[in-house]
């Protein structure tokens, strides 16, 4: 029957027609404005952009124990429930990674040791929705890691201070809460300011401004990964629920206007059927976000009908998508079956919205298909994988001085080779014609 496009991606009206901003260029002048005058110009800009010059960005204990005091209990209770799985799961991670040190031959000594980041700086955002998540994802993950100082900036909502985010944040293990969002944010916690610590890497989603500042700022400091819009992508056969799958595509396409949602099936008949309902739910539910579903669904949505399980994971791996749900028969065969993927959702029971909230796993994830060649935020993106070196055998030095010498003037650097040769006539007592008698001491070997 050959591969079938029951829906195919149309893209919003105008979306290639020239940006009436140009992003690259606001996001520049606000770090180089930021890196010349400082808080003066973080103050400016988030005048400008928020409507927010407070006394002070930085929150200070009082600020926070005010926020934590506004939330309801429900709130705090679910927060630190999941905190608590998020925890789980990085010390997990943490455990997962071992330092070590082994002896590949007498008196040669290699060794490993995975050093936490020291300064860290997370974005949380607060724009169309307050991500308080992405706390736990970002702060929590970082201090498991073992960073010793987790700056985190989120943005006032309406020119009010979000409470829940503080809360989460703080909870999460913050070291020190700025009420400072924008790319202002991002530039003043990678450059530093008089009153915000330079830090040495940034994590955490933001808008297309929020985006593009950690791209240009990426190599002064690093980042957890470059972030595009959501992106949903449901793998299923005949024993999917058709309802399920429209209810999880809704869920991520809810994210912005722009967001992939993608079922590629097996069964025409799962096809049709959930583009029949998520219709149906767009229309007639009483869902808040229903316009902004409705715009990323027809703009961006897909349902693709292949003939073969076989197909279907193939082209799975080729979308390579952010987040991929498996409601097949045998879930977990996608464990060997897919390689592209930023997380997995096997079976009915779980969904990503399991992930985005919590289910423990990290939310920042590669999108754009770049699940083709890296992970999401983990333990170890806040780790330093360091080496170290050590020779305590007269012997083994002096091999390894030999092998340098060839080694290195194969490669024509002589003066690498003559470390080597230094090792070889103080240990080996090699006749090496470049030391002169002067060079020496005392008639002895150097």
């Amino acid at each position: 029957m050959g591969r079938q496009y029951l829906k195919e991606v149309i893209g919003l009206p105008g979306l290639k027609a020239a940006p009436s901003v140009n992003v690259p260029a606001v996001v520049k002048e606000v770090i180089e404005s930021i890196r010349k005058e400082g808080d003066v110009a973080v103050r400016r800009y988030s005048e400008k952009f928020d409507k927010w010059s407070p006394q002070s960005f930085r929150l200070s204990q009082a600020d926070i124990d005010t926020a934590i005091a506004n939330c309801p209990k429900q709130t705090l209770d679910d927060i630190k429930e999941v905190q608590l799985n998020v925890r789980a799961f990085a010390e997990a991670q943490r455990g997962s990674i071992k330092d070590f040190e082994v002896e590949i031959r007498p008196g040669v000594h290699l060794g490993q040791k995975n050093v936490p980041i020291d300064n860290v700086g997370a974005y949380i955002p607060g724009g169309r929705y307050p991500l308080l998540a992405s706390a736990h994802m970002t702060i929590l993950t970082a201090k498991v890691a073992g960073v010793k100082n987790v700056i985190g900036c989120t943005p006032p909502i309406n020119g009010e201070i979000p409470y829940s985010t503080v809360a989460a944040m703080h909870l999460a293990g913050a070291d020190e809460i700025f009420l400072l969002g924008g790319v202002q944010a991002v530039a003043a916690m990678a450059v530093g300011t008089e009153t915000i610590r330079k830090v040495d890497f940034l994590a955490g989603p933001g808008n297309a401004f929020v985006a593009e500042g950690k791209r240009q700022l990426f190599g002064e400091v690093g980042i957890d990964l470059f972030a595009g819009p959501t992106e949903i992508l449901i793998l299923a056969d005949e024993t999917a629920s058709a309802f399920t799958v429209a209810t999880d595509l809704i869920s991520q396409a809810e994210h912005g206007p722009d967001t992939p949602a993608v079922l590629i099936t097996t069964c025409p008949e799962l096809g049709y059927s959930t583009m029949e309902i998520v219709n149906r739910l767009l229309t007639s539910s009483d869902l808040s976000t229903a316009a902004v579903a409705k715009t990323s669904w027809e703009a961006f949505g897909e349902v693709i009908v292949v003939d073969t399980v076989d197909e279907m994971w193939e082209l799975g791996n080729q979308y390579a998508s952010e987040h991929v749900q498996v409601f097949t028969r045998n879930p977990r065969d996608a464990l060997e079956r897919m390689t592209n993927y930023g997380a997995l959702f096997l079976g009915e029971k779980t969904c990503v919205s399991y992930g985005d909230k919590v289910i423990g796993t990290n939310h920042v994830l590669p999108t754009r298909t770049t699940a083709r060649y890296t992970g999401g935020l983990w333990v170890g993106k806040y780790l330093k994988t360091c080496t170290y070196q050590e020779v305590t055998s007269d012997q083994a030095s002096g091999d390894l001085g030999r092998l340098c010498g060839r080694a290195a003037r194969a490669e024509n650097f002589e003066a690498h080779a003559r470390s080597g040769d230094l090792r070889a006539n103080k240990y080996k007592n090699d006749e090496i014609g470049w030391i002169e008698k002067s060079q020496v001491a005392n008639g002895s070997r150097l």
